[in-house]
């Protein structure tokens, strides 16, 4: 009975032992359920030979059905069932002479003839392999079924991880275009300390971004560490304009987030809310935990956005007269990503009031990191430290750092 190449549950992690249980098992119980019979309609005790001899003789049968039904089920239906018909037909009929022959050697002076006998066994034997064919092609069938399902389970499961992939992919590479014209121009100016910085912040923050699974999770905090080391890359460039402020709860910074996932959003509002203002603007970000979830809250005194550029699906959007250049690709990308983690267990929402400013609210289920898994992912994305005081001091710049209790 084992044909097919799956484990749906543990009766049938071997199959070949499952079918042998369920052979011995059920050749086993029907000899026993007509040996009880014969006894209580006052049959001899030689009748349990003849019991013997038809259990043995129907067990082999079906052993030779099996490697025949094992053929025939991957075949067409018409052939399937026709020539099951015709096998099962056929198997009854020998199942059925045997038996016949053997009670005729058993009971020589009995009236009834060999014809008759044969007739009455035939049909108490065709419901036996009859039964038997029936389990054997409703267990193999319910095998397809849980394979497809299974199969469909990876497939489905190998889309949603190429989908995040790509989504984590699709983050916009145009700092690291700005950070390597801003290199180049330290260069010329022989500024060597902060080009070296600006250098050692990007390899790590590029080597951090390799080490991290496409669609992993990352503690909130994690996470926080990786855009202080983006922004750090960003000040060399925007120096005094750009002003960060961090307020992460205790609990919130144990919490896991998809990786990279508010990179873009820091990026968005560095794009759109510190380079167009001479002033510059603050960029802050606010977690904490609300209930069972987790929310966090991005926001930037930009300038904030247009409706007009923005696409037409991402919700909660208030207009204003300026951003006219935003895409709104990034935060299509985080809604995708958050659409892929979550389903529709996630709330995202863009705020932008006409006084200005820029807010992305997100909030999902808060999903806890214990010790061991922090233990663990600190020791993968460890982030190098510059390897100078003097580098430190070349790029520190005003920032508000704090921790909420």
């Amino acid at each position: 009975m084992a044909v097919l190449p799956l484990n749906p549950t543990p009766f049938f992690d071997n199959k070949n032992q499952a079918f042998w249980n369920l052979q011995l098992a059920g050749w086993g119980g029907t000899a026993v359920l007509r040996a009880m019979s014969a006894f209580a309609n006052g049959q001899p005790l030689e009748f349990l030979f003849v019991i013997l001899i038809a259990t043995i003789t129907g067990f082999s049968i079906s052993l030779i059905l099996s490697v025949v039904y094992a053929q025939l089920i991957r075949q067409k239906p018409l052939v399937t069932w026709g020539g099951t018909a015709m096998v099962l037909a056929v198997a009854v009929g020998v199942y059925s002479f045997i038996d016949s022959w053997v009670l005729g050697l058993t009971r020589p002076t009995a009236e009834t003839g060999f014809v008759r006998i044969f007739i009455g066994i035939y049909f108490f034997d065709l419901t036996l392999l009859g039964a038997w064919s029936a389990l054997y092609y409703a267990i193999n069938f319910f095998l397809q079924v849980e394979q497809q399902a299974d199969r469909l389970e990876r497939l489905e499961a190998q889309a949603t991880s190429a989908q995040l992939a790509m989504l984590r992919y699709q983050l916009n590479p145009h700092f690291l275009f700005n950070t390597l014209n801003s290199i180049s121009t330290l260069v010329l100016l022989n500024q060597t300390k902060p080009a070296n910085a600006m250098l050692t912040r990007l390899s790590s923050f590029l080597r951090h971004t390799l080490v991290t699974q496409p669609g992993g999770k990352v503690t909130v905090a994690q996470e926080v560490e990786t855009l202080k080391l983006y922004l750090e890359i960003e000040r060399m460039r925007f120096e005094e304009r750009l002003q960060t402020e961090f307020r992460v709860e205790e609990r919130a910074s144990k919490a896991q987030i998809p990786s990279m996932l508010l990179q873009p959003l820091i990026e968005n509002a560095i794009k759109y809310g510190v380079s167009p203002q001479e002033e510059g603007a603050e960029i802050s970000l606010l977690a904490q935990i609300v209930g069972p979830r987790l929310r966090i809250t991005v926001s930037d005194t930009g300038p904030g956005v247009d409706v007009g550029g923005m696409a037409d699906d991402l919700p909660a959007v208030m207009a204003t007269h300026k951003r006219r250049d935003s895409t709104g690709v990034g935060l299509a990308n985080i809604r995708d990503r958050l659409a892929q983690a979550y389903g529709d267990d996630h709330r995202f929402e863009i705020r932008s009031p006409e006084s200005g400013g820029f807010t992305v609210l997100i909030e999902i289920p808060h999903e806890f990191a214990d010790e061991a898994e922090l233990s663990a992912a600190d020791g993968k994305t460890a982030l190098p430290k510059p390897s100078s005081p003097s580098t430190v001091a070349s790029v520190k710049s005003p920032q508000k750092v704090s921790t909420a209790k």
